[in-house]
């Protein structure tokens, strides 16, 4: 049985996805998608790359995904199974590509800056 894998990232977050043919099961941190991301919104965005390729009964996907908050996570895992759904066919490119799931979305946190109370915030300025 061949396996299919690939990396998502987004924000802090990083996931290692894995698809293999099955009957379209989740499981993200050796947990449901259910249990892992309570928010419907999330679960949706992750399913979305397999919605649009018509592949969502098709493959099993597992995921590893560490750092960052719940939405980067799910931002992570669902450009994981955009890659790794490449890896697996490779016609599916422009229809990925036409959604957006293959970009890594560049949006960082900025850093702080030295002498400043932030990334963009000053220290209010007193004329007197």
């Amino acid at each position: 049985m061949q396996k299919y894998t690939a990396t998502g990232r987004r924000k802090e977050a990083v996931a290692r996805v894995a698809l293999k043919p099955g009957s379209g099961e989740f499981v993200i941190n050796k947990r449901t998608l259910e249990s892992y991301f309570p928010r419907e919104v999330l679960r949706m965005l992750i399913r979305e790359p397999l919605i649009q390729t018509d592949s969502l009964k098709k493959l099993d996907i597992s995921a590893n995904v560490r750092g960052g908050g719940v939405a980067g996570q799910a931002g992570a895992i669902c450009h994981g199974i955009a890659r790794a759904l490449l890896k697996y066919d490779d016609t599916l490119r422009p229809i990925l590509k036409k959604g957006h799931f293959l970009t890594r979305d560049p949006r960082m946190k900025e850093r702080k800056k030295p002498g400043q109370k932030g990334a963009r915030a000053r220290f209010q300025w007193t004329k007197r």
